[in-house]
C-alpha cells in the first residue's frame, strides 16, 4: 500500500518512494538497430533479384538460339569453334568432381579439429591453435591455386607418387579446395560443439560415458544442425571457387571420368571466358550467362535442401 507524499509522489509504508512499474523509458538505441537490420536484410534480397534480373536477360537471348535440353543435357562443350557445341555436362561434370573431393578432404580434416577444439584441447591450447586454423581462410585463392599446380600436381602426384597424370588435374585442384575449406567447416563445427550446454557432457559422464562416447553419442547429436550447415556452406564455397580449378584443374572442357584427368569446371569457364574477346551480345558472350545462371540455381538447390535438414534435426536448448 502507497500513501501520497507532501510533494504528491507515491511512497511505500515505510516512507521510501514508491517504483512505478508501468513507467518504460523509450529505447531508441534498440529501435535504430531494430530499423538498421531490417535495412540490412532487404538489402541482401534486393541484391539477390538484381543478380538474378542480371544473369536473365542475357540467358533468356541464349536459350532462345540453343535449346534448353542441349544445353542441359548435351556431352561436348565447344562455344567458340565453327562447329559449335553447349552441352554443359562436361563442366558440371569436372566441377562435381573437384566438389566431392574437396569435401572428402575437408569435411573429415574439419569435423576433426572441431572435435579437438571443443572437447579435448585446454583453453591455452585452443586460443592458439583456433586463430592458426583460421589463418588458412584469409590465404588468397590465387595463391593455393598455384599451389596446386606446382607442388600438388607437379612434385607430389607426378614426381613422388608417380601417377599417370598430365600437367592438371581435378584431384589437385580438389586437394588443395578441401584445405582451402577446412577452416570454415571446423570453425563454424566447433562453435556448434561448444553451444551444447555443459550439462548434458555431465549427465552423459555420470552414467559412464568416456569423452569419446559422450562427443560421439551426445555432443555430435545435439550439435548436428550446426555441423550440417558449416557442411553446406563448405559445399558452396567448393561449388562457387574461381580462381583454384582455373589454374590447377585446367581450361579442356570434356567429360571428366577420373580423378587423374584434367577438366574445366563452371567458375573456370566463365574465369577463363570472361577475359576473352567475345562480343557484347553474341551467343559466345550469352554463354556466361547461361552457365551463371545454372551455377546460381545449383547453389540455391543445395542452399534449401540444407535448411529444410537443419530445420528438422535442430536441437534448442
Amino acid at each position: 500500500m502507497s500513501t501520497l507524499t507532501p510533494t504528491g509522489g507515491p511512497t511505500t509504508q515505510s516512507g521510501r518512494p514508491a517504483v512505478s512499474l508501468t513507467t518504460v523509458r523509450p529505447r531508441y538505441g534498440e529501435a535504430i538497430v531494430k530499423i538498421l537490420l531490417r535495412v540490412a536484410a532487404w538489402i541482401t534480397i534486393v541484391i539477390t533479384l538484381g543478380i538474378i534480373v542480371a544473369l536473365l536477360e542475357p540467358s533468356i537471348e541464349f536459350f532462345a538460339e540453343v535449346p534448353i535440353w542441349e544445353f542441359l543435357f548435351g556431352t561436348r562443350w565447344a562455344p567458340r569453334f565453327a562447329d559449335a557445341s553447349f552441352g554443359v555436362l562436361p563442366l558440371v561434370s569436372a566441377t562435381l568432381w573437384t566438389t566431392v573431393i574437396g569435401l572428402l578432404v575437408a569435411v573429415p580434416l574439419g569435423l576433426g579439429a572441431a572435435v579437438f577444439l571443443s572437447e579435448y584441447a585446454s583453453s591455452g591450447v585452443r586460443k592458439v591453435l583456433k586463430p592458426i586454423l583460421e589463418v588458412l581462410a584469409g590465404i588468397p585463392t590465387v595463391v593455393y591455386g598455384l599451389f596446386a599446380l606446382q607442388f600438388v600436381q607437379t612434385t607430389v602426384f607426378r614426381e613422388w607418387l608417380q601417377l599417370d597424370t598430365g600437367a592438371f588435374s581435378v584431384l589437385a585442384a580438389g586437394v588443395v579446395m578441401g584445405v582451402m575449406i577446412i577452416p570454415t567447416i571446423a570453425s563454424i563445427s566447433e562453435d556448434a560443439m561448444s553451444a551444447v550446454p555443459l550439462g548434458m557432457r555431465q549427465g552423459s559422464a555420470a552414467l559412464g560415458a568416456n569423452k569419446m562416447q559422450t562427443t560421439i553419442r551426445v555432443v555430435f547429436p545435439a550439435a548436428i544442425s550446426g555441423i550440417i550447415a558449416a557442411i553446406v556452406l563448405g559445399v558452396s564455397r567448393a561449388v562457387g571457387e574461381t580462381m583454384i580449378v582455373a589454374i590447377a584443374a585446367g581450361s579442356q572442357a570434356r567429360l571428366v571420368t577420373g580423378p587423374l584427368e584434367q577438366g574445366q569446371t563452371m567458375t573456370g569457364f566463365i574465369a577463363n571466358a570472361a577475359l576473352g574477346d567475345s562480343r557484347v551480345g553474341s551467343i559466345e558472350y550469352n554463354t556466361l550467362f547461361a552457365v551463371g545462371l545454372l551455377l546460381f540455381f545449383i547453389t540455391l538447390l543445395i542452399n534449401i535442401v540444407a535448411i529444410r535438414i537443419v530445420r528438422r534435426y535442430r536441437e534448442a536448448y
